[in-house]
């Protein structure tokens, strides 16, 4: 029993690595086995019989790859305007002093301390006050508020870590300024910008409660159409349609690690 125990403390932290991330996985597997369930009734709680008729035909249901089109629409866009206006906002924090620098860095981190229905209920107000008609424009104007200060984060942080020996060197070798941020500012900066873009276009795609108060009446989201059938029974496309991003986010992470140390065994 010593041995086990020393064992137990020697490898702790591993063994309590590997139980989180078998809580966070555990709910993606169970969604992906009941994609290939063929429920009795409207409800995919239990399991019944091995089917892949949802795979063979995910837009089986009523509206549902329509409202999956526009998340993905909304997501893309809200990703390309918080990304290019976090980065620059970015750089401005992290290079420049001016008046109201800490001011406005309170303001950026500001959304991501405040509670979301505050936030949804604060930009619905601003729209019906400016007379702005719901839809997918507030939509998306919205998204890129709240996901500007996940971009600013991640960004700044790489830009304060980055030596700027580095672009000095460039211009004592007569680089222009366009071509010292082309050629070492803009990719040493770019993990922290690819970090912000994908975290944008994670929360975007996921978000619910924002787009809940600043949707119009016929732009229904995927997590509001999957919230809307939740009342009557999730159809099995759902699981589908989750599983297929699991998938694909694993798929993007295994190939950003794989390019990571390529790039460091041919360094």
């Amino acid at each position: 029993m010593s041995r086990f125990f020393i064992w137990i403390r020697a490898h702790l932290v591993v063994l309590a690595g590997l139980l989180a991330l078998a809580y966070l996985v555990l709910p993606n597997l169970v969604v992906l086995a009941f994609s290939f369930n063929k429920p009795v009734g409207k409800f995919n709680y239990e399991w019944n019989e091995f089917s892949t008729d949802a795979w063979t035909d995910p837009c089986g249901v009523a509206d549902m790859c329509q409202s999956l089109s526009l998340s993905l629409q909304v997501a893309v866009l809200a990703t390309i305007g918080a990304t290019v206006l976090g980065t620059m906002v970015a750089f401005a924090l992290a290079r420049y002093r001016f008046r109201g620098r800490s001011a406005t860095t309170a303001m950026i981190f500001l959304p991501m301390a405040m509670p979301e229905v505050v936030m949804a209920a604060s930009l619905g107000t601003l729209f019906l006050n400016m007379r702005i008609p719901f839809g997918f424009t507030t939509i998306l104007i919205a998204h890129i508020m709240f996901c500007l200060s996940f971009v600013v984060t991640a960004v700044k942080a790489r830009v304060m870590s980055m030596d700027p020996r580095l672009e000095q060197a460039a211009q004592d070798l007569y680089a222009t300024p366009a071509q010292t941020f082309l050629r070492v500012t803009l990719p040493l900066a770019a993990p922290g910008i690819a970090a912000g873009a994908l975290l944008s276009f994670a929360l975007s795609f996921d978000d619910f409660i924002i787009t809940q108060f600043n949707s119009g009446p016929t732009t229904v989201t995927f997590p509001m159409f999957v919230w809307g059938a939740s009342q009557r029974g999730i159809p099995v496309q759902v699981n589908v349609i989750g599983t297929a991003m699991f998938i694909a986010a694993v798929g993007l992470t295994v190939a950003g690690q794989w390019l990571g140390n390529r790039r460091k065994a041919t360094a």
